[in-house]
């Protein structure tokens, strides 16, 4: 038993010289003092030899398990080392490759400003589920039955999901209202907060519009809030997103959720209010609608219209990108072409 044990000493130490690759190194480990390597099973022959053989054999299957291990962990030092190496006919005055920086997306930085901007004047940030349900959708916000929004042309329905009652009807969200509802049940008056995310529309896209697009939700309420309120948080808040006064207006509009409601535009600055495709030559560029909530929805989450008011703004995050950067298509930040997106770094 001795001779074959110094054989498989020989033939492990050659092994182990041979091996070219950290990989081939762990093959060869596991094949000499592995669980099922060649020197376990020696260990296991052990106790069937006679008694007065058996201390001197244990001590000579572990004396070569201790010389392989040695070995191995010295063949894995001088592969480490000849992989460090530089090779002979390496250039070392040719320029390094500085590594890839990378950049928050324009809308991703939009939508950070304005949650400063907004926290700085006391609002909570609010984040909920992109699928929401018919019920809060729809029903919450005041759209009658037959209303075309709640249509296929218009909303995405889940399959499976699109029948039932209205709570169990499920759809991307076409809007982040539906939220706030929940915002509104869940919490404490007076509210103050923002709720920025992804909405889904089934709709054409052009220059401006896109089927997935970017909203940003600001409400408040509270006893005796007024217009004049609302349109100085308006002006403040745009104000600080660009770092100048910019042009606003509100026109009188109708959206189910508020009452009265209002078309807040802003100055077009890729044209300076010259006119240009982006505004269709007007020079203003609608960004937000917005208004007081409508006594229904008040109720709907709990709360007397008669005590309770409030003001409410729903942004276009990418429109406001739009303006920030002077791109007249909308479709520019939602490609993934790198070559458009690296001018943002």
């Amino acid at each position: 038993m001795r001779e074959k044990i110094e054989a498989v000493l020989r033939e492990g130490l050659d092994a182990i010289a041979a091996v070219k690759s950290e990989q081939e190194l762990q093959e060869v480990k596991a094949a000499y003092l592995g669980k099922q390597g060649t020197l376990t099973a020696f260990m296991k022959e052990v106790p069937k030899l006679p008694v007065e053989e058996r201390p001197e054999m244990g001590k000579a299957v572990n004396a070569v398990k201790v010389q392989l291990s040695d070995a191995v962990e010295a063949r894995r030092t001088e592969l480490k080392l000849q992989v460090s190496q530089i090779p002979a006919d390496f250039d070392c005055t040719i320029p390094g490759e500085l590594p890839t920086e990378g950049a928050l997306h324009p809308i991703t930085q939009m939508c950070y400003d304005l949650n400063d901007a907004f926290r700085s004047m006391g609002f909570e940030v609010y984040q909920e589920d992109d699928i929401t349900s018919e019920y809060y959708a729809f029903d919450k916000l005041n759209f009658p039955p037959q209303h075309p929004a709640r249509e296929s042309m218009d909303t995405y329905w889940l399959t499976d999901h699109d029948k039932g009652e209205a709570n169990e009807k499920l759809c991307l969200r076409p809007h982040l209202t539906g939220g706030s509802v929940r915002y509104l049940q869940t919490h404490k008056a007076p509210y103050r907060f923002v709720y920025p995310g992804h909405v889904y529309r089934n709709e054409t896209t052009d220059a401006r519009h896109e089927r997935a697009f970017f909203q940003y939700e600001a409400l408040l309420v509270d006893k005796n809030v007024t217009f004049t309120e609302g349109k100085v948080m308006i002006n403040s808040i745009l104000s600080k997103v660009f770092g100048r006064d910019v042009p606003v207006r509100m026109r009188l509009g109708f959206f189910p959720f508020v009452e009265p409601g209002f078309e807040i535009d802003m100055g077009c600055l890729v044209c300076g209010g010259k006119g240009c495709s982006v505004c269709k030559h007007v020079g203003w560029i609608e960004v937000m609608p917005g208004g007081t909530p409508h006594p229904n929805v008040l109720r709907a989450a709990g709360l007397d219209p008669d005590k309770y008011t409030g003001f409410y703004v729903n942004i276009g995050l990418d429109r406001l990108v739009m303006m920030r950067y002077g791109v007249d298509d909308v479709r520019m930040f939602h490609g993934a072409d790198l070559r458009f997106l690296k001018q943002f770094h």
